[in-house]
């Protein structure tokens, strides 16, 4: 499954797959992408634990007021951290495993991924100035 991201740096649009080796990068100016894909139950484990970077997992739905009003602080936040973690979007309503799984009650709920294991949740919608801080420690420890 791929995605289409256009760099922030050039505006060239680019292919990303949910699941590489590397990270992805412009094929137009060769910067680092924002790292933005949807996954579900059935492609969770391939695309967020066997990730070799860290990965901000949205748990979400599409009639959740606040889970709208935080995507496009999480895309910024996404953008801001090129080439350091990977932003996957998970919709509930489509992942009752991954729901149940890690025992998600309220949307929308962050989890931050490191070496296949959750190392820190936040839940509930958030300005950029509190969810960097937290992306931000998540990503050092």
């Amino acid at each position: 499954m791929s995605e289409i991201i256009a760099c922030p740096h050039c505006g060239k649009k680019n292919r990303v797959q949910a699941t590489a080796d590397g990270k992805p990068v412009c094929g137009n100016c060769g910067k680092p992408l924002p790292w933005m894909v949807h996954a579900g139950d059935k492609d969770f484990a391939e695309v967020v634990e066997m990730s070799r970077i860290p990965v901000l997992v949205d748990v979400w739905a599409p009639w959740c007021g606040p889970c709208r009003m935080v995507s496009p602080v999480l895309e910024q936040l996404a953008t801001e951290k090129a080439g350091q973690v990977k932003l996957v979007k998970i919709n509930a309503d489509e992942a009752p495993d991954v729901s149940r799984h890690f025992d998600i009650r309220s949307i929308p709920t962050l989890m931050v991924f490191r070496g296949g294991k959750p190392t820190a949740t936040h839940i509930g919608a958030a300005p950029a100035a509190v969810l960097r801080p937290w992306l931000e420690d998540a990503l050092s420890n």
